[in-house]
């Protein structure tokens, strides 16, 4: 089946917390996607409202061998039902375990920069920030691991816990097996619990794919937790589901004290069904969605090399979202990221949302009909050149 990624979806006065803007403004930041999910996913979710009857749910065994089997077809790689846990989402699962695994004073390590939200947890429980800075190479716009400094971050005593992002946001890089393995490692020799947020391994969109932590070897994976979910694959994020697999038993039966003391465990109407049927038949629709959004990826690199040669888009290969080096126009993206959407109706994400160097660059989700990412970029076109004019 041939699957639509080219209309135009009308998504004001519908509830949508992107497209909550003015007249004439397109929003390319909140991560979710402006294309209808799979068909499959929405005759599923009408049956169950066909019923008629919305009382309280819980996650049964079809919807965690869903995963399994997913993860095994998709990644290769075996997740066994019985490490699994289900939750209402991938940041409700880590604020969760910020309280319940670590104390109010305590250190969380963030390898920076990297997805925001991830602050909000920490901060708001009562925790430090704690950053491992990305080294960034300006000649090739890529980002490397300070190995020398992850590890005295992980040293220190109050670094209890750590939030790996994998695939990484916004940078879009897919972590190797072996960084994988070298992080896990360092974590485990220092005592610091791992919480895997990888949200986005699914969307890899060209070269090898990602490697799910929980299949990774079992002497590095006492200390890990790992969080999936159907949201940014399939365009789901309203149905808060996501999945905790927690090799573990002990750390497995803390995780599931810290869901549901923080009653984050419980699934809507439409969550269980709607992942089953995600996981069971949206294979086809997935693939030809991450071909899509891989071209629309192409079009703005090569838009970028012939229209703004100022401007550097970093080469990740996963996720939706793009990460473009401005510093050569500025060095403040908000204020750049305020011009553009005051010139030009377009609005992004400065990079200072991400912190860490996040100060030199903007990040544009690329998830839209084709036609919405060539006006976005003639936006930009016309948005830098006025920028440099002032």
């Amino acid at each position: 089946m041939q699957y639509d990624f080219d209309t135009i979806l009308d998504r004001k006065h519908t509830n949508s917390e992107k497209w909550a803007v003015r007249d004439g403004e397109l929003p390319m930041t909140t991560a979710d996607m402006d294309f209808k999910t799979a068909p499959e996913i929405m005759d599923a979710m009408k049956q169950k409202i066909d019923q008629g009857a919305f009382g309280y749910e819980y996650p049964t065994p079809e919807y965690f061998q869903a995963v399994a089997a997913w993860y095994a077809t998709e990644h290769h790689a075996a997740a066994e039902t019985d490490w699994m846990r289900f939750a209402t989402g991938v940041i409700p699962a880590i604020t969760a375990s910020v309280h319940h695994f670590s104390h109010e004073g305590d250190n969380v390590l963030l390898m920076e920069p990297v997805y925001n939200t991830f602050y909000n947890s920490i901060i708001n429980s009562g925790r430090h920030v704690i950053a491992s800075q990305q080294l960034y190479d300006h000649d090739q716009h890529t980002y490397h691991v300070d190995w020398y400094d992850l590890e005295d971050k992980l040293a220190n005593p109050l670094t209890t816990l750590m939030i790996l992002c994998n695939p990484h946001n916004p940078t879009g890089y897919v972590w190797t097996k072996d960084e994988l393995i070298h992080i896990l490692s360092l974590a485990k020799r220092h005592g610091v619990v791992v919480i895997s947020d990888e949200i986005h391994g699914d969307l890899v969109l060209d070269g090898p794919d990602y490697t799910p932590t929980f299949s990774l070897p079992t002497e590095i994976t006492a200390n890990l937790i790992t969080l999936v979910s159907t949201s940014k694959t399939f365009n789901l994020a309203a149905l808060h589901s996501a999945t905790g697999i927690v090799p573990n038993p002990i750390l497995r039966e803390r995780f599931d004290r810290a869901i549901n003391k923080y009653e984050a465990a419980e699934p809507n109407l439409l969550a269980i069904p709607g992942a089953i049927a995600a996981y069971r038949h949206g294979g086809d629709w997935l693939h030809q969605l991450k071909k899509y959004v891989l071209g629309n990826r192409h079009y703005i690199a090569d838009f970028l090399r012939q229209n703004l040669p100022d401007l550097h888009l970093v080469p990740g290969t996963a996720t939706y979202l793009i990460w473009i080096d401005t510093s050569a126009v500025s060095d403040d993206s908000a204020k750049l990221a305020q011009f553009i959407r005051e010139d030009t109706g377009l609005i992004i994400n400065p990079g200072t949302y991400y912190h860490g160097n996040g100060a030199g660059f903007i990040r544009i989700n690329i998830a839209y009909p084709r036609k919405q990412v060539e006006d976005a970029m003639q936006r930009l076109l016309k948005a830098i050149k006025d920028f440099k004019k002032k």
